[in-house]
Order: C-alpha cells, then structure tokens, then sequence
C-alpha cells in the first residue's frame, strides 16, 4: 500500500513545463472516440459528444498551463500534453514528464461513476490473477471491459517463467475508494480501472530520499515483459513517470494507441 504522505514542494518542482506530445484537436477526438466507442458520439468542434447527448469541452481555453496546473486543474486536451511512448524507454523520464497522470476528473466520473456511488458496485466483478501460479482474485470494472483486458492481461502473464512470479504476486490493489497520495484528485483505483502489481519489488518516488534541488534518483526493477503485456491491452505504467509509481498499471487506451 503506497503511503499517504503529503507532496513535498522541493521535490516537485511544479512549476517546469512537461514536455508536449504535439497532437492536435483532430488527433486527440480520434484517439478518444477510437478508446470509448462505448460512451462518446462525436467531436463538433471544440465539444465532445457523449451518446447519452452530454457536452463536455475539450479546451478549456485556459492556455498553457504549469506542471501543478496540468494535475490540479486539466481540461480533456491537457490529458495529451505528454506523449505516452509503448515500449522501452531509451533514458529515465525527463523531469516533471508523467504521461498519463493528467486526469479530467469530469471526463472519468461520468465514464466509471463516483465509487461512493452504489450504482458503480453493481458494475464490479471479481476475476481470478495468474490462476495457475494461484495469484488471487482482483476487484475490477466491467466498464469499457476493462475485466476481460485484465483478464486478457494475466492470462498471458501467467505463461511468463516462475522468475518473474515475485513481481506479480501478491498483488498490492486494485479497487480502492481514494485519492491519490497526498492530493484531492481520483486515483483511477477508485474507478477500478487500475491495479498495483507486487510492492515488495516495486518502486515509488516517495521512498525515495532528496537529492540536489529537491530531485531523487529514478528506481525501477520492473522487467520489461511485464510492462510490454500490460501496453498491448491499453494499460499504461506508472514506471514512465518522473514521479514514478513502477507497481502501478491503469486502463487508458487512449494513449497506448
């Protein structure tokens, strides 16, 4: 269980600009409706159309905005401002770069339900983790099948070699009404559209100590079969973050295409 410390203003450094993924309006209505042909329509200009006839903007026409803004105040283009890359990564994530950790609160609430909402028990399922290494059961939404993703996901772990077995099993989290450690925002663990893989050898940048100006030295013991398995069903890693979270997997498609 990741804990849940306060952010520290030194180790943020919220103030320097992500790198920008460089989509524009067009890419990014393709990307969403390509995702969730479950839920969105339409794009008609700056307006994402929801089947049920919701209107939601895209631009908030707030301009460019800090590290801090992106997280506490995003709108649904920002959720693009930094490009999720599948695969190995050549180098560690650049400073404040955290692909996929942008989350318009809105845009997900209305998708999952509020998890303090007992509609959204009733979309719950129990599926079996790694069954032939006996992993477990995990808590899941049926929303968008992110359960026959996850599914699909251990079914091909499963067939991984024993070595890999300590980085899967026991499983650290999965459905867990909560925010995210130290803020106000949604962990998508409260949409059940997340899970923590094993924390014993797992990597988080708040066990880590300082360094110079407040940074601290990028972790991770993750193999990257793992993670390749995890992306070809619409998962992206918490690995691939500056603020890494290397157990953390959730259910965005939208940035793995």
């Amino acid at each position: 269980m990741k804990p849940a410390a306060a952010f520290l203003t030194g180790l943020l450094l919220l103030t320097a600009p992500p790198p920008a993924a460089g989509l524009d309006g067009a890419a990014i209505a393709a990307r969403l409706l390509q995702a969730y042909p479950d839920h969105l329509k339409a794009v008609e200009g700056n307006v994402l159309v929801w089947r049920d006839g919701t209107r939601m903007p895209l631009d908030d026409g707030a301009g460019p905005k800090s590290f801090e803004a992106l997280l506490a105040k995003p709108d649904l283009k920002d959720q693009f401002s930094m490009e999720y890359r599948p695969g190995k990564p050549d180098t560690p994530p650049a400073e404040n770069s955290g692909p996929g950790r942008v989350r318009y609160e809105p845009f997900f609430k209305k998708m999952y339900g509020g998890c303090e909402d007992r509609a959204m028990a009733r979309k719950l399922v129990t599926i079996g983790w790694l069954p032939r290494h006996r992993g477990g059961k995990a808590a899941v939404t049926t929303v968008n099948k992110v359960h026959e993703h996850l599914e699909a996901v251990s079914r091909e772990l499963d067939e991984l070699p024993d070595r890999f077995m300590k980085y899967l099993i026991p499983l650290s989290g999965t459905y867990n009404c909560r925010t995210v450690a130290g803020t106000g925002r949604r962990s998508m663990h409260a949409y059940a559209a997340a899970i923590d893989i094993a924390a014993a050898h797992s990597d988080y940048w708040q066990w880590t100590a300082g360094g110079a100006r407040g940074k601290f030295p990028y972790r991770n013991r993750i193999p990257q079969e793992i993670v390749d398995i995890f992306e070809r069903h619409g998962f992206i890693w918490g690995g691939k973050w500056y603020h890494y979270d290397t157990m953390h997997f959730e259910f965005r498609p939208e940035l793995v295409q």
